[in-house]
């Protein structure tokens, strides 16, 4: 038990900042090597780690992340950022329709592939008008979390949530759908109300104006009509089999990736490279280690303690904050990890799922840290010499988040 404990709380302190101290492991090398020392030090035996993962969890993400990488050759992320941010209207205008665009593709092609899609463009872009990128990256970012949290398939913690609660894509999307759409009518108001008045390129210190990227045109643009299309059709086919539940959503995610991969003229290779295999990996060695965590039967003690406190996990609103907080502590994937085993599956699983996905979502805008969305923003800003302080971020993101789980409270309070 002890040596079990001690392999979690390492594997958790990894999660928490981004790295295991003292060596060159980051979370998911550090989950994965967790899971690995479980299974040779007997903890947890091989069979034991093989049935812990959730195959079907697994099968969804891939799945959905093969549909998302054939909108990106298609060349339609691309395309999509390049058409909207040279619309001729004014900065908050952009802005809004920018957090739209966002919010609406991260809802159905998961929010981290969105972001990693289209945030260079979209910095090269409002450069190229002179204007300052900082409020359109943050509030691209913004949207892309909490706009995804009102789908089953916005987002990888969402799906791990659905799956564990036996959720289908209505029963999430009736109760979270609404307060998803209300966050980004916040997200705009908060990052707007911040950026007044800074809309334009002089009118910053955090960009390198010598590294602003060549003027872009539209026959720099390439897309792929027919692959576009392909996407398309398969994308509605999948969410018409959600929506109906026509079939295991693990079962239809992988159709529509083995369709999508049966192709003459887009190598599978290029498909397959979008696919992100480090957050398979880390899911899959966190189903391991809180395996063997749970088959020592501490977290169930230190919950009923918890209870004796008020802490109910199967509270909905108690769930939201807890949620939110341990997003911003561990990450949402391996927050959600730790805190589905223990929720009940029953009558009120919608809510609970609803609960979690908002309070996950909506808080990991607080930190740059607080989702890969934000981590990936932040470095593709970098890369393009515009600088995002954590301040900055912080800046923002405190009153989005804020202002996004005090929504989803009343919400949460007022419907259930």
């Amino acid at each position: 038990m002890n040596s079990t404990v001690v392999l979690f709380l390492l594997v958790y302190l990894a999660m928490a900042l981004g790295k295991l101290p003292g060596f060159k492991l980051d979370r998911t090398g550090s989950a994965l090597v967790g899971a690995l020392g479980l299974m040779v030090i007997g903890d947890i035996t091989g069979q034991e780690a093989w049935d812990a993962i959730n195959y079907k969890t697994i099968a969804l993400l891939f799945g959905l992340m093969v549909l998302s990488g054939a909108f990106g050759v298609s060349g339609f992320y691309s395309y999509a950022t390049y058409k909207v941010a040279s619309l001729n209207v004014s900065s908050p205008l952009l802005l809004a329709i920018l957090i739209g665009v966002s919010g609406g593709l991260s809802s159905l092609l998961t929010n981290d592939v969105v972001v990693v899609a289209m945030t260079p463009l979209l910095i090269s872009l409002t450069m190229a008008r002179n204007l300052n990128p900082i409020p359109f990256v943050l509030g691209f970012c913004f949207a892309a979390n909490t706009g995804s949290a009102g789908t089953l398939i916005g987002s990888p913690q969402n799906m791990i949530i659905a799956q564990s609660l036996d959720l289908s894509f209505t029963e999430l999307l009736k109760i979270a759908g609404i307060p998803a759409l209300l966050s980004m009518v916040l997200v705009w108001g908060v990052t707007s109300f911040i950026y007044r008045g800074r809309w334009q390129l002089s009118d910053t210190k955090n960009i390198d104006k010598l590294s602003s990227n060549k003027q872009l045109r539209k026959d720099n643009i390439a897309i792929n009509h027919v692959e576009l299309l392909k996407a398309t059709l398969v994308a509605i086919v999948v969410m018409i089999a959600f929506v109906w539940d026509l079939w295991p959503q693990s079962l239809v995610a992988l159709a529509a990736a083995g369709v999508l991969l049966l192709n003459k003229k887009i190598a599978s290779d290029d498909v397959l490279k979008e696919v992100n295999y480090n957050l398979l990996i880390l899911i899959a060695s966190l189903f391991v280690v809180n395996k063997a965590m749970a088959m020592t039967g501490l977290p169930q003690l230190f919950l009923a303690e918890l209870k004796t406190w008020g802490l109910d996990l199967n509270d909905p609103l108690s769930l939201l904050f807890t949620g939110a907080i341990l997003s911003n502590s561990v990450g949402n994937n391996p927050a959600v990890m730790l805190l589905t085993p223990y929720l009940h599956s029953g009558s009120n699983a919608a809510s609970l799922g609803a609960a979690l996905t908002l309070g996950t979502g909506f808080a990991s805008n607080l930190m740059i840290f607080g989702s890969l969305a934000g981590i990936i923003a932040v470095e593709e800003s970098k890369k393009h010499g515009v600088i995002i302080t954590f301040g900055e971020f912080l800046k923002s993101g405190f009153l989005v988040a804020g202002s996004c789980l005090a929504m989803a409270a009343g919400w949460i309070y007022w419907f259930y």
